[in-house]
């Protein structure tokens, strides 16, 4: 009694690549200058042209749309959030932005310092107080932190789906 089709090769060689390159996605939730949930969906779509139906299911690549979406929206409502939450203008999320980008040189204490610098730094160039400004910084960076951990959910949570999709596809 056979319970399942034989699996090829290729397909799980093709998996395997999917979810590898898929990975990238999950350090994209965390460096800005990566792409996230876009990649996955991306990859997905790839797997699903060259396997055919071996690959993800229609449903599944539409749930994967949807949550890519979903993970791009709530990354920056989180960080904008943040930013209000704490007090920071227009200005002070500029900055969280530029500072985040630029701490990307300086290694991992970098990508935690720079949005709380860059914040400040420019609510500082507007204006306003030293301790409105690093209220605003801390907001700031608390939101993108809040943003990228989510973000790093829904990358998991969609590698998860798609792999299961795709195992479930091809034994079935």
């Amino acid at each position: 009694m056979c319970y399942g089709a034989a699996v090829s090769v290729e397909q799980i060689i093709g998996l395997i690549v999917a979810l590898l390159i898929m990975s990238v996605g999950i350090v994209g939730s965390l460096l800005p200058a990566l792409p996230s949930t876009p990649l996955i969906l991306l990859i997905a779509i790839a797997h699903k042209l060259y396997f055919g139906a071996a690959g993800v299911g229609w449903l599944m690549m539409t749930l994967l749309a949807a949550l890519t979406v979903f993970s791009l929206v709530m990354d920056h409502l989180a960080a904008v959030y943040g930013a209000r939450r704490l007090g920071a203008t227009w200005r002070g999320a500029t900055g969280a932005i530029v500072g985040g980008l630029v701490g990307l040189f300086f290694s991992l204490p970098g990508i935690l310092l720079g949005p709380f610098v860059g914040a400040l730094l420019f609510e500082l160039a507007s204006g306003r107080k030293l301790k409105d400004s690093s209220r605003a910084g801390v907001g700031a960076t608390l939101g993108l932190l809040a943003g990228a951990l989510g973000k790093v959910c829904c990358c998991l949570a969609m590698m998860g789906l798609f792999g299961v999709n795709v195992v479930y596809r091809s034994v079935s």
